[in-house]
């Protein structure tokens, strides 16, 4: 019997894993929908689409995003079921660069910073005035932050009924910084404005009033947390931050989580560059210059300014001490 002969019809070929062409083309979204992040809640992200608040849907990280990190007033584009009803999710597949950001770290120590907010316009530094005592230390803490991170910092003293404002107040003069009052029984005919049409941050410890001022801002808070938390995994938790619209328009976004500041990612240039006259001057300070004046700083170039200017410099060497010894 003779062999037989075989031909390539006797071979099979399995097709191996991966066969199919691979490609890098993504898909563009052009029906992409602009949305505002309001609450991020272990894996999913409240989103108030064209930033209305009566139209919020649930949202996952698109897996091209890979880790982008996404915060609590990101503007990002959003794709898939928008209709907001229960057990539905859409997919963030942008995040728009962000115009300001409220950062942190650990501690003073620690290099890797954490954005807590994104494109905020304000941030509202809340302190009593007495039960517990003011901390000149947080605010000018909270005052570098917001320097930093491009906000406009506004100072708002509550519990006025116990302490005098005054005082406390005039220890900022100097920096054109925004103080206002809203204790319990004071009217927010002076705060209710500063904030209309903004996105503001609210920071401040426990027992300030902050929860208070909030309730009063927003008097239907508890209800619009139980609705915007609820589009994620059902709760909104004590370290996590939520915007709540305004009855006019903006709004004010909570940040219970955060009771202080690190620093370590923040240098003095970024606390001096938020003074358009002190940032000029600076540009002609010798190499090395810490801006803090002599003996530290011969010839620092804020030393020869005068009028408010100089006051503005004084107040901003406190600023920068409290950065040094952070």
């Amino acid at each position: 019997m003779s062999p037989r002969e075989y031909d390539e019809s006797d071979v099979r070929i399995r097709p191996g894993r991966g066969s199919r062409p691979r490609t890098k083309t993504r898909p563009d979204h052009a029906d992409a929908r602009n949305a505002m992040v309001v609450t991020v809640d272990r894996g999913r992200w409240g989103c108030a689409l064209d930033g209305d608040p009566d139209r919020t849907v649930t949202a996952m990280r698109a897996r091209e995003l890979g880790r982008t990190p996404i915060v609590v007033g990101d503007d990002v584009d959003v794709v898939g079921d928008l209709s907001g009803r229960p057990d539905s999710l859409a997919r963030i597949v942008r995040r728009s660069e962000r115009r300001t950001v409220l950062r942190r770290t650990a501690d003073d120590t620690d290099p890797t910073e954490r954005v807590v907010v994104a494109n905020a316009d304000q941030l509202l530094v809340v302190v009593a005035l007495a039960d517990p005592p003011p901390r000149t230390g947080f605010v000018e803490r909270s005052l570098i932050a917001a320097y930093a991170g491009g906000l406009r910092p506004i100072l708002c003293l509550t519990k006025s009924d116990l302490a005098p404002p005054e005082p406390f107040a005039a220890q900022f003069a100097g920096l054109d910084l925004t103080v206002v009052t809203a204790g319990r029984d004071d009217p927010l005919d002076v705060v209710a404005p500063l904030l209309t049409g903004a996105v503001t941050v609210l920071l401040g410890h426990s027992g300030v009033g902050k929860s208070t001022l909030v309730n009063r801002l927003v008097p239907d808070a508890h209800r619009a947390i139980g609705v915007v938390s609820g589009v994620g995994k059902g709760r909104h938790t004590s370290t996590q931050s939520i915007a709540l619209p305004l009855a006019e328009s903006g709004w004010v976004v909570d940040t219970p989580g955060v009771r202080s500041f690190g620093l370590a990612h923040i240098a003095p240039e970024d606390v001096l560059l938020a003074f358009a006259d002190l940032a000029e001057a600076i540009a002609d300070c010798p190499r090395g210059c810490r801006h803090m004046g002599p003996p530290a700083d011969p010839g620092c170039a804020l030393d020869a300014l005068t009028g408010p200017a100089a006051d503005r410099v004084s107040a901003a060497r406190r600023l920068l001490a409290a950065l040094k010894d952070a």
